[in-house]
């Protein structure tokens, strides 16, 4: 069964609603020729349910639904049988073919080069990983710092807002409600956020003034249960945009 905790999450979907969407992802290889009438059959449902769940979740019908849920699925099975030696080929495009030079530039001028500020990090569950490793290299450039994930208090970013200078938010799924919850807070605060998601679209991604989209194998894997790039990708693209500033500080220091 597909897990669809991210994909539904913050859509109040019905039981029905969620019963159609994992009918849909299983059967992907066949439901566009099947069409919204023979779905609907097969759910004992009617075809305007269908069409409603498709504008649900922001899409304009059943055909948009189908076609913006295909890429996700086509990944999961084209990465399926993946063997050892194609695991560990980590090509330089994915980390960086939806992440522009601009991009980067914006993230050392933002993040790696503020001032007076703090440097928040948030995030959950193996993401903190991730957002402990960023933690830790930021602390030893000097930045002042601070990192907070699901399991600490609301507190510690809300009494410390007025110090906040950049929020940056790491989620795999793009999709976690208690980490998009924490962006809000900072923007509605007039704070600048950056995130690093997955590179399909997602809630996390829209809503930051940033977004570093990370190629993410197996984008309906919730749980982590399967072996995935995004988050070694995420640790080389951070150990990138450190060099990229690196090297700036550098060629500043030998001019002066």
């Amino acid at each position: 069964m597909v897990d669809i905790t991210k994909i539904v999450q913050g859509k109040a979907l019905s039981e029905l609603d969620e019963q159609l969407l994992q009918y849909i992802l299983e059967n992907m290889d066949c439901v566009l020729q099947k069409g919204v009438r023979q779905i609907a059959k097969e759910n004992f449902t009617s075809p305007a349910s269908v069409i409603r769940l498709s504008k649900k979740l922001g899409y304009t019908g059943f055909i948009d639904l189908y076609y913006h849920l295909l890429p996700l699925v086509n990944t999961e099975e084209e990465t399926e049988d993946n063997d050892e030696k194609g695991f560990f080929e980590l090509e330089r495009s994915l980390v960086f073919q939806h992440n522009s030079s601009d991009k980067i530039d914006r993230f050392v001028k933002k993040v790696l080069c503020l001032e007076g500020k703090v440097i928040f990090i948030y995030a959950a569950g193996f993401s903190a990983i991730t957002a402990e490793y960023l933690y830790k290299k930021l602390l030893l450039l000097g930045k002042q710092v601070i990192i907070a994930t699901s399991l600490d208090s609301v507190g510690v970013l809300e009494n410390n807002l007025k110090n906040i200078g950049v929020f940056v938010a790491v989620s795999k799924s793009g999709e976690t409600q208690g980490v998009l919850d924490k962006m809000h807070t900072a923007k509605n605060a007039g704070i600048y956020t950056v995130s690093f998601t997955k590179e399909t679209s997602n809630r996390i991604a829209k809503c930051s003034d940033l977004n570093f989209k990370v190629t993410d194998q197996h984008k309906l894997d919730d749980r982590n249960l399967l072996p995935n790039t995004f988050f070694p990708f995420t640790l080389l693209l951070i150990e990138y945009l450190l060099s990229v500033y690196l090297k700036e500080l550098n060629e500043l220091t030998n001019e002066n």
